[in-house]
């Protein structure tokens, strides 16, 4: 490796300016390790062919991606408005149900969630437009909000809205999810991040229609209400990964507490052994800029200090002027904090399985084998259910790469997501798994990961007394 081995991943959203065949192609060369399709405005044909041109470009390039498909989920919004409304501190409008009539003595726009007055309270807070309009509600029957304005602003069309701490009752998968995700399926994503998941039977849910439809995509659950904050911790145990949905888990919650739950999440994860990814506003700056903001770059600094298995780009590569020098950005970062973070491994992580406490000690004699002067190490392990990876991954073995070799196709592409762990596809032999473990040898000496004089920890089957056993090796490249 000409470079130090990078553990962070890195992911990023298509959109118009980068779904050109040209664009994908540098994204891919440039370290991107996972494409993220957001389905907010996205067609199925867009699908389709973006599903394509991954998958080619791919092939083209040598270097294979994961890919994200984002359902944008339950969501509050304002109806049309003929043209927009200036409100003022002190203000009062009202907000009707669809087909609900205005009463008429004061400005009044529709929302779409017929059961918004009888999840609501007088006296409850109600933001508008990603918060940047606050109302109060002074009165409401069945149909009918009305709201006293707090904060100005003008009210357009199509506004979402935000409702702190009010549990609605809105479905976790609407009719448009579950189409988009049909065709999602069909394409062959990887992975299936849900939005505002709320509770645990979100996830189990979404893995049941998953089941239905014969998907292998892995689940990851978007935290970005205090409801999903209050029960983050069954939540991770249901889903395969969480994000840090920052840009409506800061409107949900106080904004001072956002560094706090974010930390929260990150270690949440690690001590029950799964990815989580920060997202939102990383380098926003970068959308018309070249260069992100200081604070952007300590903000990334921090995802890369409390160790977060990934972190994602959004407008930065969807509109933005700059995608590939985002990415950059996203690298040089890592680059220079990875190497000052803490070397020890994983405190808070939870193993409850013997097999999972060999994986500890693999990683510690590596660590051991790296610091002591016998050259780069890293750790060999083959899987079918990306268990094995995935529990060295949640270590945080440093400095340690993880070649993990599988012969299922979809899992490759899933073993792109969690820190410090690099895939790889390859044939095994059932009957012989020396020579699995020197044809992966070979692979990685051949491809100039390794070199001769080397030592790896393989974590591997043998035969002894006609059963298979897992094993802890130690071999040096030849």
């Amino acid at each position: 490796m000409s470079e130090p081995y990078r553990h962070t991943k890195i992911i990023a959203t298509l959109g118009p300016a980068t779904e050109s065949k040209e664009m994908l192609a540098q994204l891919i060369r440039s370290g991107v390790d996972i494409l993220r399709l957001n389905m907010a405005h996205a067609t199925h044909q867009w699908v389709k062919d973006a599903m394509w041109f991954i998958r080619e470009v791919s092939a083209e390039v040598g270097r294979h991606v994961a890919v994200m498909m984002d359902v944008k989920g339950p969501e509050i919004r304002t109806g049309k408005v003929e043209r927009p409304i200036s409100l003022a501190v002190g203000d009062r409008i009202e907000f009707h149900i669809e087909g609900a009539d205005p009463t008429g003595d004061l400005p009044s726009v529709s929302v779409n969630y017929p059961g918004l007055p009888a999840d609501l309270e007088v006296g409850n807070v109600v933001l508008v437009d990603s918060g940047l309009i606050r109302m109060k509600v002074f009165e409401k029957d069945a149909s009918r909000l009305r709201l006293e304005v707090l904060t100005p602003g003008e009210l357009g069309s199509k506004r979402h809205i935000n409702l702190p701490g009010v549990q609605v009752n809105l479905p976790s998968l609407t009719e448009k999810d579950m189409a988009d995700l049909r065709a999602g399926v069909e394409c062959g994503i990887d992975f299936v991040a849900l939005s505002f998941v709320r509770q645990a039977e979100d996830v189990r849910l979404l893995r049941e229609l998953l089941d239905q439809l014969g998907s292998q995509a892995r689940i990851i659950a978007k935290i970005e209400d205090q409801a999903g904050v209050r029960n983050l911790a069954s939540i991770v145990r249901a889903a395969d990964a969480i994000m840090v949905a920052r840009g409506d888990l800061g409107i949900e919650i106080d904004y001072h507490k956002l560094p706090l739950v974010q930390t929260e999440m990150v270690r949440t994860c690690q001590a029950d052994g799964k990815p989580v990814i920060i997202a939102t506003h990383l380098l926003e700056s970068m959308i018309s800029s070249p260069m992100p903001t200081r604070a952007e770059i300590s903000d990334v600094s921090n995802a890369v200090r409390e160790q977060a298995d990934a972190i994602m780009l959004s407008g930065e590569t969807t509109i933005g002027n700059y995608p590939l020098e985002s990415v950059q950005v996203l690298k040089n970062i890592i680059q220079s904090i990875e190497p000052t973070v803490d070397r020890g491994l994983n405190p808070h992580i939870v193993l409850r399985e013997p097999k999972a406490m060999m994986l500890r000690s693999a990683a510690v004699l590596a660590g051991e084998l790296e610091r002591n002067g016998k050259g780069n190490s890293g750790i060999v392990v083959f899987t079918r259910s990306g268990f094995l990876a995935y529990v060295l991954g949640a270590l945080r073995a440093h400095g340690i790469p993880i070649y993990a070799f599988t012969d299922v196709d979809h899992l490759f592409r899933q073993l792109l997501l969690p820190w410090g762990v690099e895939p790889f596809l390859m044939p095994f032999t059932d009957d012989d798994p020396e020579k699995t473990t020197l044809d992966a040898l070979s692979y990685l000496k051949r491809s100039g990961w390794v070199n001769p004089g080397e030592w790896l920890v393989v974590i591997t089957n043998a035969l002894a007394n006609e059963k298979v056993i897992d094993t802890l090796q130690l071999r040096q490249v030849e």
